[in-house]
């Protein structure tokens, strides 16, 4: 009789056990994407042996890492790249087909999230006038939503309000990004609500940034040890405002007021430490994680662009920053495990674009590196259009690597628009930066399925892209010799890392070729919803638990 006791409430113990794996390895209560602005895949190889355990290492040694995940479109641009992300599809579907762009109907440049339909909720300034209007396409955010009943909460975070807003879509319970200058507000816009959260509201009253930035940046360890970038003192980087060399120490309580004052923690790491802190914020006053529905949040972490803009891709600031983002990371996963349980979440780690070395820097290597001179393009094209059709004025826009016609002034000239187009794309070739050309006709009518001209075709949006679109030799930049940027289709720009960890997933690693707009159709698979609904991606199998 006891044996028959002891082996019935060892079933039940073992069945309650079973039950209650059972209910952590259903859905997350919460879902987090981490993008990361402007990191390179190789961040995480080159400064591997100095990251923390509790940081990067953490979600590759416990998560599924493919390490050949890469954008397949032009331009890789934040806007775009974020929208993709989370949509799970390219330009050519989503409508964001860069930050800025060239608007036909309009005649002039728009922003990607400008939306005069609202106003700013935070403070009385028109920073906050933004919407996702412009998305065409649900996120993955906008699905669980749909799939919840409305019942869960999305909120993105970001200092770059297309950061913010972008990923969490058009159902989203708020986005917030940093009002800085003289402002150091975190703020929001009508689109979403009318009034600040308290906690958002106590959140700017405690003034971190200030604490921030009454600091001075050393580097985390002897400057000496930082031996997979340049020399600190070099000519590839630019400087911040006022000081002489783009050096450490740099002494940001006497550089703020040179610098936009509180728009200096944009460009030092501890911009992204502020974004930690708002999201940890984000988590405990909204609760999320604590519901029976699922949550989500975005993170976007912008002062790595920032950085990296300025100094390179191979500078020790971009270094030190990226050693930092790991502690900072490290602190936030152990929130997580804290405030929401481990086993409770799921997260992606991955990156908007990544960036190009400095094409000064690849010069002086004898490594082929160009910079274009957009004036001089101009002025070839409209040397062009006089040539072959005794008229300067056929061209009404050039931006993006992208040629807008005045489709007006060519009918009334009695001229074809795709003759006109084809002619630019075949002389433009001999403007000694631009590698390849193509019509938008040929882009719509005929179907690249690899390289650079699939890239192109995948960005290009037949309602909003221009009439020409050209694609520079690689390593090409715009303007300074001093810092780098991104935006191209070749590899430097594309692969990026990508990270899934927690909830659902498998241990791992891949070296299969993967694209980022992969993300989407596989969390949606994760929490068994539907893709966003202009997915073009595939679920990624290997990374989930069987």
């Amino acid at each position: 009789m006891k044996k028959a006791v002891f082996y019935l409430l060892t079933a039940i113990i073992l069945f309650a056990n079973c039950k209650k794996t059972e209910s952590i390895s259903t859905k997350p209560k919460l879902v987090i994407g981490i993008v990361i602005d402007q990191m390179r895949y190789d961040y995480l190889t080159r400064f591997a042996d100095r990251y923390s355990e509790d940081g990067f290492h953490r979600i590759l040694k416990n998560g599924f890492s493919l390490e050949n995940a890469h954008y397949n479109f032009i331009p890789t641009y934040t806007a775009v790249g974020h929208a993709s992300i989370f949509t799970g599809t390219s330009p050519s579907n989503h409508g964001i087909i860069s930050n800025n762009w060239y608007d036909k109907v309009l005649k002039k440049s728009i922003y990607c999230v400008d939306d005069a339909n609202y106003k700013t909720v935070g403070n009385e300034g028109i920073v906050g006038q933004k919407s996702p209007h412009r998305l065409y396409t649900t996120t993955v955010a906008d699905q669980l939503q749909l799939a919840q009943n409305m019942q869960g909460k999305t909120i993105g975070i970001a200092i770059k309000d297309r950061a913010a807003v972008l990923p969490v879509g058009h159902t989203a319970n708020a986005a917030y990004w940093y009002d800085a200058g003289d402002k150091n507000q975190w703020i929001t816009s009508s689109f979403y609500m009318e009034k600040l959260p308290t906690w958002v509201k106590e959140f700017n009253s405690n003034n971190k940034a200030n604490d921030y930035l009454n600091q001075t940046w050393e580097t985390m360890y002897d400057i000496k040890t930082y031996t997979q970038s340049r020399a600190d003192d070099n000519v590839y980087e630019n400087n911040l405002n006022g000081q002489e060399k783009p050096v450490f120490p740099k002494d940001l309580k006497k550089l703020r007021e040179k610098n936009g004052n509180f728009s200096l923690i944009k460009t030092i790491p501890a911009g992204n430490t502020y974004t930690v802190d708002f999201a940890k914020a984000a988590i405990k006053g909204e609760a999320l994680g604590k519901s029976d529905f699922t949550d989500f949040l975005t993170v976007s972490f912008s002062s790595t662009d920032y950085v990296g803009h300025r100094y390179g891709v191979a500078a020790v600031e971009t270094e030190d920053t990226y050693l930092r983002l790991d502690k900072d990371l490290a602190h936030f996963f152990n929130f997580l495990d804290t405030e929401v349980g481990k086993g409770n979440y799921t997260l992606f780690l991955t990156a908007d674009h990544a960036a190009v070395h400095v094409p000064s820097y690849l010069q002086s290597l004898k490594i082929p590196a160009h910079y274009m001179d957009t004036e001089k393009l101009k002025k070839f094209l409209s040397e062009v259009t006089q040539k072959y059709f005794n008229a300067t004025d056929l061209i009404e826009n050039v931006s993006n690597y992208q040629i807008f016609l005045n489709k007006e002034k060519i009918e009334a000239l009695g001229f074809n628009k795709n003759t006109v187009a084809q002619r630019l794309a075949d002389e433009v070739l001999n403007f000694d930066k631009i590698y390849k050309s193509v019509t938008a006709r040929s882009l719509q009518t005929t179907n690249f399925t690899e390289g650079i001209m699939h890239a192109l075709q995948e960005g290009y949006n037949s309602k909003f892209s221009g009439d020409v679109l050209m694609v520079p030799y690689p390593a090409t930049l715009n303007g300074s010799r001093k810092g780098t940027s991104h935006g191209s289709g070749y590899s430097y720009d594309t692969h990026v890392p990508l990270i899934f960890y927690g909830n659902g997933i498998e241990k791992g690693t891949s070296t299969k070729k993967y694209k980022i707009i992969d993300i989407a159709p596989t969390i949606s698979n994760l929490l068994k919803i539907e893709a966003p609904n202009g997915t073009s991606g595939k679920i990624i199998e290997e990374v989930l638990k069987k």
